[in-house]
């Protein structure tokens, strides 16, 4: 889009606000990456600065730009990836995909990822071996991703629809 979506307001938040107060909302604590160790890697990046400075064993990483993530899907990813060492990711339209969850032991791999300027979830998916989990149907709709002023302009729209409905 051109522009950091991260700020963009959508109803009295921002992107970011919206996820922020959604995984806080699930009783998790929250850290926003703002800006990645190493530039310019797309996703991949946010994934290894993640890594690189958390405490935590496990990471669950939401994006900013997927504003009707609820608690629910949150809870959902939490408790598929107690089942497993494993990587998790959400399947997508375009296959692995946000929400995923990474340990803090895959840092490594991610950094040879980046190494190799394989930045793709996709690639990134495969050389963790993560497991990749369908959401339940009722989830789905969760999954819209905002990455063009046409995709903006659809979730302002279901925004609106929603609201309305309350």
């Amino acid at each position: 889009m051109g522009r950091d979506k991260a700020n963009l307001r959508f109803g009295p938040l921002t992107l970011l606000g919206h996820i922020r107060k959604t995984a806080v909302s699930a009783g998790f604590p929250v850290r926003a990456i703002r800006r990645d160790c190493v530039p310019r890697c797309g996703p991949i990046g946010g994934i290894y600065t993640g890594l690189k400075s958390t405490r935590a064993e496990v990471v669950l990483f939401l994006a900013c730009d997927m504003p009707f993530v609820s608690r629910e899907l949150i809870r959902f990813m939490f408790a598929q990836g107690r089942r497993s060492k494993r990587a998790l990711f959400l399947r997508s339209e375009g296959g692995a995909g946000f929400p995923l969850a990474a340990r803090r032991t895959h840092l490594e791999a991610v950094a040879e990822q980046i190494g190799k300027q394989e930045l793709s979830l996709q690639a990134l998916a495969k050389r963790l071996r993560a497991r990749i989990v369908l959401p339940p149907r009722s989830l789905r709709g969760q999954l819209l991703n905002v990455n063009t002023l046409s995709d903006w302009k659809d979730a302002c729209e279901l925004w609106q629809d929603e609201i309305s409905d309350l």
